[in-house]
């Protein structure tokens, strides 16, 4: 026998985000563990993914340690966005995360443009700014990138 027939209520709350998610986004690591806790994997998942160890990823979250510029393309392709892109202004900081995002370290991709790396890290940091030769080059390279 139902108490009230007329009273068809149905309470409903979300369920509580996991106490392990983090609060605000702020690195890297806040990235990572956000991704793979919305996709409700866990660490060793995500270490399969991106070539890497459980304990590399544990490191990572908690803002022990940085992927290495080799495992960056893996790690952008996990999350689906590059969390460092928000943080451009600059052509150089432009050209930076693109050369992250393949991979390349400031001695692969001065090699690749016939400079030497500190040239490349000081366009990167705005101290400095390719020629127009050099701005052709680094077009070849990756691809268009907004005038300075």
């Amino acid at each position: 026998m139902v108490a009230l027939p007329f009273a068809h209520l149905a309470l409903k709350t979300p369920k509580p985000r996991n106490p392990a998610y983090p609060e605000h986004i702020k690195t890297l690591g806040d990235h990572l563990r956000a991704r793979r806790l919305d996709l409700g994997m866990h660490q060793k998942d995500v270490a399969a993914l991106v070539n890497a160890t459980t304990s590399t990823i544990t490191n990572w979250e908690k803002g022990r340690t940085s992927p290495t510029l080799e495992l960056m393309p893996k790690v952008i392709e996990f999350l689906g966005y590059n969390p460092t892109r928000a943080q451009e202004d600059t052509w150089g900081q432009r050209m930076k995360r693109i050369r992250i995002e393949r991979g390349f370290s400031l001695k692969v991709l001065a090699s690749k443009l016939g400079v030497d790396p500190q040239t490349v890290a000081s366009w990167e940091e705005g101290r400095s700014q390719p020629d127009r030769r050099l701005i052709r080059r680094t077009t070849i390279i990756f691809g268009k990138l907004p005038q300075i």
